[in-house]
Formats: structure tokens, sequence, C-alpha cells
């Protein structure tokens, strides 16, 4: 059973941007290239969600993923983010119901020319769109009767805690420790299967074993942090960040 990381304060990053700031900013024709390469970004987060809607919505796989794609076009070129206004909303909720209106209009469909309209944000590589149909599947399946809202809803906490973990992964590596991290990430992510023993992986890795435990403790309490951060970017102020933290750990346990 997955285990789920904490709501410990981060102190590396108090005041991280957040996904409102970027798209924001992206109205801006200051800096079309950052603006454009942070949205990249912004897309690369919340596709499989997305993608995992327009799924549940009976679309084909080929379909859903020219749809999504095509809709973060339609985001950009018709700047719908500059016609809302963020006090009154969360991030995740803006993005659904922009979808669902984009899914409710033509947008110029029979007009694409390739996955993502005139704006190649975010070329779709097979591992992800494996991945995305992997993610609905399993949530489309589960819990009884499919819900369309559900299936977003798990993809999208599934999506903050995979951005969480991949961050800490990138900093292990830079320290050095990638390799050690490899070994310890189950610890994070839980199994199906039965965890290791502490001793068993301290032979295995020739380490002590109160030196694993210390490394997973760190491991845990970075994790809450980097998690912390992903939560932040998806409100509009710190005040919110505990509540919305609430929503993704009962989310994940359903």
């Amino acid at each position: 059973m997955q285990s789920f990381p904490g709501t410990a304060c981060d102190r590396s990053d108090p005041f991280p941007p957040t996904h409102w700031t970027v798209i924001l900013e992206a109205g801006s024709e200051s800096d079309p290239a950052h603006a454009q390469a942070a949205l990249a970004q912004l897309c690369q987060t919340y596709w499989s969600p997305l993608y995992a809607f327009v799924r549940s919505r009976g679309h084909a796989v080929h379909d859903a993923q020219d749809l999504t794609q095509s809709f973060f076009a339609y985001l950009i070129e018709r700047k719908i983010y500059t016609r809302v206004d963020r006090e009154k909303g969360k991030f995740r909720s803006f993005l659904l119901a922009s979808l669902k209106n984009f899914l409710g209009h033509a947008y110029d469909r029979d007009q694409t020319q390739k996955r993502g309209g005139s704006l190649d944000i975010l070329p779709l590589d097979e591992e992800r769109a494996e991945t995305a149909e992997s993610l609905f599947q399993t949530h489309y399946r589960s819990g009884g009767a499919p819900n369309e809202e559900r299936v977003f809803e798990k993809a999208w906490a599934e999506a903050l805690v995979s951005a969480g973990l991949e961050r800490l992964a990138a900093e292990q590596q830079a320290e050095g420790k990638g390799k050690l991290f490899g070994n310890l990430r189950i610890f994070l992510t839980g199994s199906a299967d039965p965890l290791p023993t502490y001793d068993d992986l301290a032979l295995r890795l020739n380490l002590p074993a109160s030196t694993l435990r210390s490394h997973v403790s760190r491991l845990r309490a970075r994790y809450r942090e980097f998690l912390r951060e992903e939560v932040r970017r998806t409100v509009n102020s710190e005040s919110e960040i505990d509540g919305e933290l609430h929503e993704l750990y009962r989310v994940l346990a359903q």
C-alpha cells in the first residue's frame, strides 16, 4: 500500500512561483521564450490528469492525445487564463473547467495540423503517452462505477506526488547519491510486496542498518518539503496549502 508524506513546513523555498504566476506571466509579450518554457513545464505536470479526464469521456487513445495536446495550445493561444479571477478558485478547478469548455466546443479541431495545434509546446513521446494511459486504466477500472472527475482527481494527486518525487531523485543524483536513493525509494512510495527489512538491505548495500534508517528519515523529510512546494504552486496563498494537502491525501487514500 502506498504511503504518503506528511505536511512538514518547507524552509528551502517558502515562496515558490505558483502556476497562476506562470500562466499570468505567459500572457506578457516581454519574454515569450521564457513564458513558453514555463508553460511547457506546466503542461508536463498536468498532461496525464487532463488526458485521463478526456479518456474517461469515451474518446479513443489517439483522439484523447490529440485533444489534450490541442487543449494546451487553446489555453495559450486564446489566453483563457486572463479571463478568470484566481482568487475565486483552485488552479486544478480552473484547468478542469477550461478543459470541459474546450471539449464542449469545436475550437477548430478539424483545423489542427498536428498534435498541440500550432504550438509545439510539449512534444508527446511514447513513454509519456503509455504512462498516462496506464494511469487512466488503473483509476477508471477501480473503485466502482467510473466517474470522470474522480479519475481526474486521482491522476492530479499522483501527478503532484510524482513531481515531488522526481525533484527529490534529481537532487539525490546531483549529490552523488542516486544509487542509494534507487534502493531506498521504495520506503517513500510503498509497494504491493512487503518492504525489505533494514537489516537485509544493510547486508546487501554493505552499510549499517542505523545509517539506512537515518537516510530514509532524511529522505522522507525532504520528500515532504518537495511535495509541499508542488502543492504551493497550485494555490494562491500560503493559508491554502494545508487544506489542499489534506485534499490530496484524501484523494490518494480513496
